[in-house]
């Protein structure tokens, strides 16, 4: 197995921060991982995008050209990536953003999630970004839902810990979201 994933949005979004999770689910899941971050000039409003590596397999370069998957969280990254997805990808669309007419290609599999609608039902418009993380393992089954809510200890901050059960709630909602549509 080996699996390249993008994930991409505005700064401020949490994209760095799901591209880690996931990267430390896949180790605890006995996975090779590379995580490649990357920022826009503006940290809070510019671009953010990440991406994950995951092989069975050691990785010879954490750059990809043409992922299997993307999470795209605003208009712009589907704009960036959308080209860019191998034939067959999995490509798990921010609908509360992004209108999904603006998916032009039929030959991608498109998992539509509401993350900030749901984000809002649990109690924070931040955690939009777990719920869309959520319904790629979801619906993909590249690392469990039970792991990326283990590994959320490394990645959220001290004075932040007391967010970490809404964290959970967001991965397993968007969980639920993914295997419903896979």
């Amino acid at each position: 197995m080996n699996t390249a994933v993008v994930m991409a949005g505005f700064g401020g979004q949490g994209i760095l921060m799901i591209g880690n999770l996931l990267s430390l689910a896949a180790i605890e899941e006995g996975r090779h991982v590379t995580y490649f971050p990357a920022y826009g000039v503006e940290m809070r409003g510019g671009t953010a995008n990440c991406t994950v590596v995951i092989s069975d397999e050691e990785i010879g370069s954490p750059v990809v050209g043409h992922p299997e998957a993307a999470i795209v969280m605003n208009g712009p990254s589907l704009d960036k990536y959308q080209p860019l997805l191998k034939p067959g990808a999995t490509l798990v669309l921010n609908r509360s953003l992004i209108d999904p007419a603006r998916v032009e290609r039929k030959d991608l599999k498109v998992l539509l999630v509401p993350a900030n609608e749901v984000a809002r039902e649990i109690g924070s418009p931040q955690l939009a970004s777990m719920v869309a993380l959520g319904a790629f393992a979801g619906a993909s089954g590249v690392v469990r839902v039970e792991s990326l809510a283990r590994c959320l200890g490394s990645v959220v901050s001290k004075r932040n810990e007391r967010l970490i059960p809404l964290n959970v709630q967001a991965l397993e909602r968007g969980g639920a979201l993914g295997r419903a549509q896979s």
